[in-house]
């Protein structure tokens, strides 16, 4: 109502009447009326008049009236403000009945309306303005727009792309494979009720599926050891004759170092502590113009591992007995190694020199291990040599190669290498060197290759005299360098085109092996609920190769006891460094440094925190030592011997003394330092010292077995006739494992 617009109505009637006024009324709210006089010319007296003279009776019932015309609540009848609301409702009806579609696009002239009044709405046409030029112009340029990207949405077809997917792949990486938002993938799982967050990784069946439904082809990869598979299995035709991998086992201090010292003109036993060998030796001799690989394993019994890679890469087995010594078990071993591996073996016996040398003792020995010699009409090759006076040592070398042309071992000379690592250590000056045999291809310097979790690119290439050599052929012992870390021993040894090829594998291996691992271990009843904790003896073993510190931890594993267990923490190569000696530390772990010295800090930080760093060069000696330090952990056996019982009679006061158990001694005897405990009907009271022994009111020391005496106890005077007072010693034995 206060929108309405007030309309002045003038009136030219010159009578002043009732009428007039009733009529105002019916106008509207904000009507008023101004009569016009008819007058006569202004003049000076009439002038006066009018405004000097009181008003007339008349003239103040108008005033009266006008003043009635001024908007109020009451002065409008309720007719007639119904009638002008219908009015306008319908009005407003008619405006908004327009079209939907002026309303959508907002090409209707609502916005562009005057506004409303009683008189247009009661009029039946509505003027309306006309739109601007420049709004008509933005409409259609709107309206072109819109047209123009629904065709380019009818026409952009999806991108259907090929998705590679590995055995394991995290969210964002696989919404990066699809060009898609890691949001819209997330979504997507909620969807199917899996919580997931951007970097959890999802199996490879999952990913299949969510590449799948976004309309993708996925594709899944082959596994690293398939590829690898792959690898070894394209070979070309050209073979060539390739020269054999001997290698050299048996039981420790038999002479197989020495016989390999003699073959290739080289004292290596002097480099070695304790006369034991503690790593994988491998060397190349030549005789004519054949060549024989000879790897040399260690004969300790810790060193198992080393033998059964050892047999597992070789062609043939010398398995060296000694002729005084006979049989022993890592020759037993030696021979189920060989055949599990299914390869010849060919015996040498060797100090036959010695007096006491029995080789038809070994010869027969050998039969139990279905072993046969020639001469007794079996299969197997047996020579009596001897190191020191070099006997029969070319018959040896005879007897192996007539073997390899019995085996007829041909390989690829011109494709891509592979081989095995032999051994691998973190050298100072040069960083990691794996010590490995190329068993097919030839291996060249700059080569990007792959071996176990670690890659690289060959920098340089070290033969088995130590000289930089450019190309290694099938069968020979290199060392390499560029490596990016150490690798394990027994790990295997691939070539690949290119530097990309060889991180893709060798990532695609870290992510499979992180996999395997299942770290939970699970509570049984009895675990969760016994009452006995197993002590720990923390360990941190540094070696100088890896195949050391793999024998040292198997060793370790085979200690075991029901109270104390021994547990590595860390298991490296290199030198002692001050993160091992801050590690020992912080674990209160045992610091072993086997074949390798600490570091300049590392002994001076060591020194600080007063840690031992206890340094070896024989493995029996390491393990003696563990197992001195888990026998510290062991709680002493503790041993009670009764020495004597004595029975309470009467109690006595004495001044001085307090209260006196007049007791009478029924067996051994009490001492005035022994531990006593009194017993009342069958239940232990107190447990404490004699305080003093009377005898006859004089104190002594000892009372023997059927005499009477007075007994003071140490902080207790609460005795009663018939209690019996217990004396027991306790002594504590140390126990070892």
């Amino acid at each position: 109502m206060e929108n309405k617009k007030t309309k002045l109505t003038i009136s030219a009637s010159s009578k002043k009447s009732f009428k007039n006024l009733d009529s105002s009324k019916t106008r509207g709210k904000k009507t008023v009326i101004i009569e016009k006089k008819t007058s006569k010319p202004f003049s000076k007296s009439g002038f006066t008049k009018s405004f000097g003279s009181r008003p007339s009776t008349q003239n103040y019932k108008q005033g009266k009236n006008l003043k009635a015309n001024f908007p109020s609540k009451t002065s409008t009848s309720t007719s007639d403000f119904e009638r002008r609301k219908l009015a306008e409702q319908r009005a407003t009806k008619k405006l908004k009945g327009e079209t939907e579609s002026d309303k959508k696009t907002k090409l209707g002239t609502n916005k562009r309306q005057v506004k409303l009044t009683v008189s247009r709405a009661l009029s039946d046409e509505i003027e309306t303005r006309e739109r601007s030029l420049a709004s008509v112009k933005r409409a259609r340029q709107k309206e072109l727009k819109n047209v123009n990207k629904e065709e380019n949405n009818k026409g952009l077809k999806p991108v259907k792309r090929d998705i590679n997917i590995p055995e394991a792949i995290t969210v964002r990486e696989l919404a990066n494979r699809m060009a898609e938002q890691s949001s819209n993938v997330i979504k997507f799982l909620f969807g199917m009720g899996v919580t997931v967050t951007i970097n959890q990784t999802l199996a490879a069946d999952t990913a299949e599926y969510l590449v799948k439904e976004f309309g993708h082809n996925p594709i899944r990869e082959e596994k690293a050891e398939e590829i690898i598979q792959k690898i070894k299995a394209t070979r070309v035709e050209n073979l060539k004759n390739r020269p054999p991998i001997i290698t050299v086992m048996g039981h420790v201090d038999h002479g197989k170092t020495s016989v390999l010292d003699v073959l290739r003109s080289a004292n290596v036993v002097s480099g070695e502590f304790g006369g034991i060998t503690q790593h994988i030796g491998a060397y190349q001799i030549e005789n004519g113009s054949n060549k024989l690989t000879f790897i040399d394993t260690p004969g300790h019994a810790a060193f198992t591992e080393m033998r059964a890679r050892g047999s597992k890469l070789t062609d043939i087995v010398v398995l060296v007995v000694a002729a005084d010594d006979g049989v022993k078990p890592q020759t037993v071993e030696s021979i189920k190694h060989a055949k599990a591996a299914n390869v010849p073996i060919v015996v040498a016996i060797n100090k036959c020199d010695l007096p006491e040398a029995d080789p038809q003792k070994i010869k027969n020995q050998l039969l139990e291990y279905e072993l046969i010699a020639e001469e007794l009409s079996g299969d197997t090759l047996m020579i009596e040599i001897s190191a020191k006076t070099k006997l029969n040592l070319n018959k040896l070398i005879e007897a192996i190669i007539l073997q390899a042309e019995i085996l007829d071992l041909k390989t690829d000379f011109d494709s891509k290498a592979t081989g095995v690592v032999l051994e691998s250590k973190i050298d100072v000056g040069r960083g990691p060197v794996a010590t490995i045999i190329v068993t097919t291809g030839t291996l060249k310097k700059g080569d990007f290759f792959v071996s176990g979790l670690k890659w690289g690119k060959i920098r340089a290439i070290i033969n088995d005299k130590g000289s930089n050599i450019n190309e290694a052929p099938p069968s020979s012992p290199v060392e390499i360098l560029g490596i990016n870390g150490a690798s394990k021993a027994g790990d295997d040894f691939i070539v690949l085109d290119n530097e990309k090829e060889a991180k893709t594998l060798s990532q695609n291996r870290t992510e499979e092996k992180k996999e395997g691992k299942n770290p939970l271990s699970f509570a049984t009843q009895e675990s969760a609920f016994s009452d006995k904790s197993i002590e720990e003896l923390n360990l941190i073993i540094k070696s100088d190769v890896h195949g050391s510190s793999e024998a040292i931890k198997n060793a370790i594993g085979q200690i075991k006891h029901e109270e104390v267990k021994p547990k590595i923490i860390l298991s490296d190569i290199g030198m002692v460094t001050e993160t091992d000696v801050t590690l020992a530390k912080a674990s209160n772990a045992v610091l072993i440094a086997f074949n390798v010295k600490p570091s300049k800090e590392a002994k001076k930080l060591a020194e600080n925190e007063n840690i031992k760093i206890s340094s070896y060069n024989i493995i029996y000696e390491v393990l003696d030592y563990i197992k001195q330090k888990m026998s510290g952990l062991l709680t002493p056996d503790i041993k009670e011997t009764i020495t004597g019982t004595a029975q309470i009679l009467e109690v006595f006061k004495v001044s001085g003394a307090g209260k006196v158990a007049g007791s009478k001694i029924t067996e051994g005897e009490i001492t005035s330092i022994s531990d006593i405990r009194i017993i009342r009907d069958g239940t232990i009271i107190y447990t404490g010292k004699v305080g003093t022994l009377f005898r006859e009111k004089n104190q002594v020391k000892q009372v023997n077995n059927g005499q009477e005496c007075g007994i003071t106890v140490r902080d207790y005077i609460d005795f009663q006739k018939n209690d019996t007072i217990e004396a027991f010693s306790v002594t504590s034995l140390e126990r070892s494992i």
